[in-house]
């Protein structure tokens, strides 16, 4: 629904490292630029993983799973021609959920930013170059 807004969350296949390449990295945050600049989402926090990705977003008219489709589709597209290949990137489907409320959306934010803290890559917020928050993010 407009104005509602998700976390979503998608994975790669075999939950292969394909972001541990920066220029793959680089990709999947193109994308997620280019949903906002069409419109299509407006993005609030996201991270990038070497293996997944966890994205707030507030939607626009374009309904979630078109915006997953989206994202999952040209994000795919651009890492095969980066790498010369075909196949699959992600997992089928994606994990939603829901905010809520105001206070929910800083706790997710919080949650999405610290990604790389819990998964020992980094040791401090802000940091982590594959990370984007609207807000500004504080422990």
């Amino acid at each position: 629904m407009v104005g509602h807004t998700y976390i979503l969350t998608t994975v790669c296949h075999y939950r292969r490292r394909w972001f541990d390449d920066p220029a793959a990295a680089e990709i999947v945050m193109d994308r997620l630029r280019d949903i906002d600049h069409g419109g299509h989402a407006r993005s609030l926090a996201w991270v990038v993983m070497p293996d997944h990705v966890h994205w707030m977003l507030e939607l626009g008219e374009t309904p979630l799973a078109d915006v997953a489709r989206r994202f999952k589709s040209s994000s795919a597209l651009g890492l095969n021609r980066l790498h010369s290949r075909g196949g699959t990137l992600w997992q089928p489907g994606y994990h939603d959920h829901a905010v809520r409320s105001d206070r929910s959306l800083r706790e997710h934010a919080m949650y999405i930013m610290a990604n790389p803290i819990r998964a020992h890559m980094t040791e401090q917020l802000g940091d982590y170059p594959y990370a984007w928050c609207i807000w500004p993010i504080t422990p």
